[in-house]
């Protein structure tokens, strides 16, 4: 007996029609384009606690994992598409119903059939039986709908994780945006210091007549360009706390902060690992994978309508006057009935709906590969753009010296007489924009460092 269910079993299986699918060949790169040489370490395999080395964005990241609303629908799509796998799988076996019935009637003496003689009125009698349905899926429609079920379950699963992957980027991406905002402001406010500072000391040359009208005007330009500045970052800094409420899943409110801005060291390379490793690695490249899977299923759901579907319906029960008898030899009753249904005219149907399969295949077929080739240009333009930033935040941090030596210098010559106001107020305006400039690159470079993560999938495991 189980050498004639194994042989049944793997009749049904080679009658599985539609072709089988195997994964496409996509060629990897040696390496990234702008990255070291390559290496089997990458930056993806690190956990993202041991990412980000302050305490204060661990914890809003755990807090966005646990409440957005958008990873919360992820995972309810993942539910449903669990469940849509079940029922297609569930459609592989027998459906068996219970049923029970109870009818009393009696017939008029008076009416146009009246009850003959002899016949009890009126009468009742109990029905109790099973019946069972089941269609035989000798060409493996059923198989194929339970094949394509299961990968789209699957690339739920995967677009949660994606899911995941860009919530850690976002949220580290919007607080280090906060904390540049932050420094900026301080920056702003240092320099209204000075230049309030500055406009009291003119003022006071002004007035015993060792200052000029224009310098005092000249003085009075520098502190509104910093109070402007300060304005301007204030405005910037309430949109920011509100977007990482809302990925927070929390109302718009004050962010708590940690480390600044400064502290955040950042190394000279970040290994990407082997760009073979990014196919098995990227959630929406494994998700892509998944919906190539779902639609070359489909092909064969589509061909199985070429040959007739098999189904088979019983009844099993029994029907008594008497309840008591219900289940005796005499009550009992049963019927069944093979049904086959073979398509001899459909006007094209089922051949444009093969063809139709066989196109929607051909397009995530696309979409695949065209997803692996995204991928690789965001790691590409990632490394890119770390390396560039790192080198032009470098020199910029050797020109903002330069200029705080231009403002000592330039202010101690106006202090003795030799230069004029003028000379100052333009070193004190270069030093302001270069460390605005010194700020926004802090900023470029670690979002860069947290695209090539996200990049290169990593934040999920």
């Amino acid at each position: 007996m189980r050498a004639l269910c194994c042989s049944l079993a793997l009749l049904l299986a080679a009658c599985t029609v539609g072709p089988n699918y195997k994964r496409p060949s996509v060629t990897a790169p040696d390496q990234y384009r702008g990255a070291p040489a390559p290496s089997q370490a990458s930056l993806a395999d690190t956990r993202w606690p041991d990412l980000f080395p302050d305490d204060t964005l661990k914890q809003l990241i755990s807090t966005a994992l646990a409440h957005n609303f958008d990873l919360a629908l992820a995972s309810e799509r993942v539910e449903e598409a669990r469940a849509r796998y079940r029922i297609a799988g569930a459609s592989q076996y027998p459906s068996v119903y219970a049923g029970a019935q109870y009818t009393g009637t009696q017939s008029s003496t008076l009416g146009t059939q009246p009850a003959s003689p002899g016949f009890p009125s009126p009468v009742s009698y109990a029905q109790a039986d099973a019946s069972l349905s089941w269609e035989l899926d000798l060409w493996g429609r059923i198989r194929r709908l339970k094949e394509s079920a299961r990968a789209e379950y699957l690339a739920t699963e995967e677009a949660r994780r994606g899911v995941t992957v860009s919530l850690i980027g976002d949220v580290a991406g919007n607080y280090f945006t906060l904390r540049e905002r932050d420094l900026e402001l301080q920056i702003a406010r240092g320099t209204r210091d000075i230049a309030d500072r500055n406009l009291q000391l003119i003022r006071l040359r002004h007035d015993h007549g060792v200052a000029t009208g224009l310098d005092v005007y000249q003085a009075e330009q520098f502190l509104y360009l910093a109070t402007v500045r300060i304005a301007s970052v204030e405005g910037d800094i309430g949109p920011v706390e509100n977007a990482l409420s809302l990925l927070l899943g929390s109302l718009p409110g004050d962010i708590a902060r940690g480390k600044p801005i400064e502290s955040f060291v950042l190394p000279p390379q970040l290994p990407p690992g082997l760009p073979s490793s990014l196919i098995d690695r990227r959630p929406d490249i494994r998700a892509a994978e998944q919906k190539l899977i779902s639609a070359n299923a489909q092909i064969g759901v589509a061909k199985a309508y070429y040959f007739p579907q098999i189904s088979l319906t019983g009844v099993l029960g029994g029907q008594s006057r008497a309840l008591t008898r219900l289940f005796t030899g005499p009550a009992s009753y049963w019927t069944l009935t093979p049904d086959a249904l073979l398509p001899i005219f459909t006007a094209g149907q089922t051949r444009v709906a093969v063809r139709l399969s066989e196109a929607q295949k051909r397009e995530m077929l696309l979409d695949y590969r065209k997803t692996i080739y995204t991928a690789f240009r965001e790691v590409s333009d990632a490394l890119i753009r770390y390396d560039y930033t790192r080198e032009q935040r470098g020199q910029q941090d050797h020109l903002v010296q330069a200029l705080a030596e231009t403002v000592r210098l330039s202010t101690l010559r106006y202090q003795g007489g030799t230069d004029s106001y003028l000379q100052v107020l333009s070193a004190e305006r270069d030093l302001f924009q270069g460390q605005l400039t010194q700020a926004q690159l802090r900023l470029q470079e670690l979002l860069a460092f947290v695209d090539l993560y996200r990049a290169l999938g990593g934040g999920w495991q």
